[in-house]
């Protein structure tokens, strides 16, 4: 049973990663109306590209070395399947910003994560560019003396961070947790808080200092 629930989970994230690519190609951004979408590739973009350069590189490199034709058929297939991945996982992170709507925030990483966070659910938001050291997957949970922190890094970094007003669950890889805080990135970060703040202000609560 294990293996087919991990053979499903591949399977969706395969299908949610065409259906992104789908979207970037036709330029529609998941931004629903009366939303505003909040970028976070912009560091990871040029890394992302080089990849996706090199993998393609691969694809001729291996017609000409490899003499076997059923080699090389299989080296084109599994090729072109992964540069296809790449590139869709490329189109994730652009099509699925975070969103700031009248209600609450929703935080993304492409298709590999989504949390709905109330505005009544947040205590404070603030700046805050730091590393997160061990972070190698999206959504890891990190046990401090405060509570469980949960960090969408790019790159291993966050630069926004939000402070919960009492322990909000969130389905990770590794079961719900009840996260105090949760650590994000943003192009535009700064702009990012002062918009946050706004909308909890409006919503009737109060956000932190700059």
């Amino acid at each position: 049973m294990n293996a087919l629930r991990t053979i499903g989970r591949f399977v969706r994230l395969e299908v949610r990663l065409y259906v992104a690519l789908g979207r970037w190609l036709a330029r529609r951004v998941d931004v629903p109306e009366g939303a505003r979408g909040w970028g976070y590739s912009r560091m990871v973009t040029p890394v992302m590209w080089l990849w996706i350069f090199g993998s393609a590189c691969e694809l001729p490199i291996a017609h000409v070395l490899v003499p076997w034709e059923g080699v090389r058929i299989a080296l084109l297939v599994v090729g072109v399947w992964g540069l296809v991945w790449m590139i869709g996982l490329l189109a994730s992170l652009k099509v699925y910003p975070h969103l700031v709507t009248r209600t609450g925030l929703t935080v993304r990483f492409g298709t590999l994560a989504r949390i709905a966070v109330p505005w009544t659910a947040i205590a404070e938001v603030r700046y805050d560019d730091r590393d997160i050291e061990g972070m190698v997957r999206t959504l890891r949970p990190r046990e401090t003396d405060a509570g469980t922190e949960l960090h969408v890094p790019v790159n291993n970094r966050v630069n926004v961070v939000l402070v919960l007003a009492e322990p909000l669950p969130v389905p990770t890889p590794k079961g719900v947790v009840d996260a105090v805080l949760l650590g994000i990135w943003l192009d535009d970060p700064r702009d990012f808080v002062a918009a946050t703040r706004a909308a909890i202000a409006s919503a009737g609560s109060v956000g932190g200092p700059v």
